[in-house]
């Protein structure tokens, strides 16, 4: 068997990421987390945030699942995408020597700021990319401002 340094988390025995997971239960039980003190989630697809003059742009990678297996909400000034990557079932007759994929519900919280126009908002899912367009109101866009000489 080949051994190679693998990051933590990655490739790990089922038991350690079981481990891994009542651990972080622990912690979040004892001193919260970001979510105001909900339990931790089983993972959080990656994310990309991005800012123009116009509008902010976030892209969200949840391959393999389907626009209905999540949500996109505005609540209380922050955007939720919330949503849930069921486990594949097992399937007999297969030897499973390594598990990578991560399952379960997932949550990610993006405060936005006063100056966005929340009637504007868009989200589009393609080819297991969620790509959320914020619109910064009109008034509170950059101005420039011409300097007479």
């Amino acid at each position: 068997m080949v051994r190679s340094l693998v990051p933590w988390g990655f490739g790990a025995p089922q038991v350690f990421e079981r481990f891994r997971r009542e651990m972080d239960q622990l912690f979040s039980d004892f001193l919260g987390n970001e979510n105001g003190g909900e339990h931790v989630l089983a993972f959080a697809p990656r994310t990309n945030v991005a800012e123009t003059d116009t509008h902010y742009e976030l892209t969200v990678d949840l391959p393999g699942l389907k626009a209905d297996d999540f949500t996109v909400e505005l609540k209380d000034g922050n955007l939720w995408i919330s949503g849930e990557r069921k486990e594949e079932t097992e399937q007999k007759g297969k030897t499973w020597h390594r598990i990578e994929r991560q399952y379960g519900h997932f949550r990610r919280v993006f405060p936005l700021g006063a100056d966005v126009d929340p009637d504007r908002i868009e989200a589009e899912y393609k080819d297991g990319v969620l790509r959320v367009t914020v619109p910064k109101s009109e008034a509170m866009r950059p101005k420039k401002i011409e300097v007479k000489a």
